[in-house]
């Protein structure tokens, strides 16, 4: 019998097909890339605005203009916004209707950690532009909520309280190596997802690993 109480999905990466970088975010959403991507300490300097963005540092306002000022003026606000958005692709087949399985069963609950912000937070709804699986999910917790982003040890400590459980009945699923190991420190039965392969089939087998699920040719 399976110890393992709650089932918790990252989100970007396991769940959801998201941008890797800035400048495919940029082309997304119609513009042409800012030719300082090209030089690291900028790229840098809009990934650690994104850091304080997602543990809840900056308002979506905020996040829109202090990225836009980098730029020197050849992006407004509202572009950036649109940058943004282009970050969340599309969901990965299958995860909603494993989702939706997990949700049917009595023996586990379904969970979510994600590094996020509030604009792509409020994407998880089934209207235009949402992305309905992870609206699904039971429990979800976010970093910008939180106020710690993975792999903070804390945004591991305070998930395993906000879900009610042990940290050995949590599984975990995470496409970043650094989170996985984190996760597995806290005590976390975490398992890295290869962003670029079936999501869904991968969880599938760590499930039935698990013993969360049986194999189909089990079921009777």
């Amino acid at each position: 019998m399976s110890q393992i109480r709650l089932v918790c999905f990252d989100w970007g990466g396991v769940v959801l097909r998201i941008s890797r970088s800035w400048e495919d975010r940029f082309v997304r959403a119609g513009f042409a890339p800012p030719p300082e991507l090209d030089e690291p300490a900028f790229a840098s300097q809009l990934d650690q605005i994104a850091d304080d963005y997602q543990r809840g540092l900056l308002t979506c306002e905020q996040y829109f203009s202090t990225i836009a000022a980098k730029t020197d003026g050849a992006y407004s606000p509202a572009h950036i916004q649109q940058v943004h958005d282009a970050w969340l692709i599309d969901e990965y087949d299958g995860v909603g209707l494993l989702i939706d399985q997990l949700n049917k069963m009595d023996t586990v609950t379904t969970g979510m950690l994600s590094n996020t912000n509030a604009a792509h937070w409020a994407r998880q709804h089934n209207g235009p532009g949402g992305f309905p699986a992870a609206s699904r999910i039971a429990r979800r917790l976010a970093s910008h909520e939180l106020g710690y982003a993975k792999p903070d040890p804390a945004i591991f400590r305070a998930a395993t309280d906000a879900f009610g459980v042990t940290p050995e009945e949590i599984l975990y699923f995470d496409d970043i190596p650094e989170y996985v190991a984190a996760a597995r420190n806290a005590g976390w039965h975490a398992q890295r997802i290869d962003h670029e392969g079936d999501t869904c089939q991968q969880m599938h087998r760590h499930l039935i690993d698990a013993q969360v699920l049986v194999p189909e040719s089990d079921q009777s």
